[in-house]
């Protein structure tokens, strides 16, 4: 016979969460296992399809409260796709797959070896050497196109460099930040 949890079903278990989660309570660590152990069941049941299945799952807290999974060993390179295309669909099908599951958006960032850590951090040197140039030109200076996830990383960059603004323009996927000097 079954033992029965005192949790109840995993719906049950999951609008608990949702009802703490949407009312600004800090989530229990229980309750970011929870979710942890259903987005890691989902990335591993992804990864099966790649033939991916003696890959090791790193989970940890991010910078701004979301839940990063890490996945290292095996060949993952064709997961990165080339500029990371690949990996964006990836974080997709999961957001999407988690979304759906619990009945909230609780953020989830897949990343594959480190690649996603690498580039945020490119991309804030970027920022920053773009800002520097901006401003030693007096003028606006244009990065090169990139998506949503990665203009939202180079606003966030500048955010407290009062001597230059930044704006997103264009249409996807020619979408790119302008970063312009401001006249002190």
């Amino acid at each position: 016979m079954e033992e029965e949890t005192t949790q109840g079903a995993p719906g049950e278990q999951y609008a608990q969460i949702r009802e703490r989660y949407e009312q600004g309570v800090e989530l229990t660590d229980e309750d970011i296992d929870t979710i942890a152990d259903v987005a890691v069941g989902f990335v591993r049941n992804l990864l099966s399809f790649f033939g991916e299945d003696g890959v090791a799952i790193d989970e940890y807290e991010g910078d701004d409260g979301e839940l990063i999974l890490d996945v290292t060993g095996g060949d993952l390179a064709v997961l990165i796709g080339r500029h990371g295309r690949t990996l964006d669909a990836l974080q997709m099908v999961v957001s999407s797959l988690m979304s759906s599951t619990l009945r909230f958006h609780y953020p989830v960032v897949v990343d594959v070896e480190g690649y996603k850590h690498r580039r945020k951090e490119k991309l804030r040197h970027l920022a920053r050497s773009a800002a520097e140039r901006a401003k030693r030109q007096r003028s606006k200076v244009s990065l090169p196109p990139m998506n949503a996830y990665e203009r939202r990383i180079v606003h966030i960059a500048l955010v407290d460099d009062d001597a230059v603004t930044t704006h997103s323009e264009g249409d996807d996927p020619s979408r790119h930040v302008v970063i312009t000097a401001l006249r002190v």
